[in-house]
């Protein structure tokens, strides 16, 4: 099932939640050229379904998953996972959940069709597979 990324319900665990707006309140304080990159991400946060770690569905993208995205224009398939700004590595697709894809990302369950516009331009991306979820895995404390 695809559903637009307005329609979605964004999950989020308490634990992420709290890790994420200190990390925005950090942005914020350092950012001198305004704040339209966080925007989409305080947004995401806003309409969040925020449960406990352990309460989690198995299926959603949460912060170091690893993930299967399939380009639905290309059709081509890619593993990135989800880490914040200082994990992140390019030349391993560990994304920044700052970055456009990151925040289109979090809180999406396989299934979740969602745009992006990255420096390749805009994408159309779904969610095809989780490969590791830290929660579903009882890795509670990363």
């Amino acid at each position: 099932m695809k559903e637009s990324s307005e329609k979605r319900t964004i999950y989020l665990t308490k634990a992420d939640k709290a890790k994420l707006e200190t990390l925005l309140a950090e942005e914020v304080l350092k950012a001198n050229d305004g704040f339209g990159h966080l925007e989409g991400l305080t947004k995401e946060l806003m309409k969040a379904k925020v449960v406990e770690s352990a309460d989690i569905p198995p299926d959603v993208i949460t912060m170091n998953s690893i993930v299967l995205l399939q380009d639905l224009e290309r059709g081509k398939s890619e593993e990135f996972v989800l880490v914040f700004p200082r994990d992140a590595n390019d030349k391993m697709n560990e994304v920044s959940i700052l970055s456009p894809i990151g925040t289109a990302m979090i809180g999406c369950r396989v299934g979740h069709a969602f745009e992006v516009n990255s420096p390749d331009g805009d994408r159309r991306l779904m969610v095809e597979q989780i490969f590791y979820q830290p929660e579903a895995a009882g890795d509670y404390h990363l």
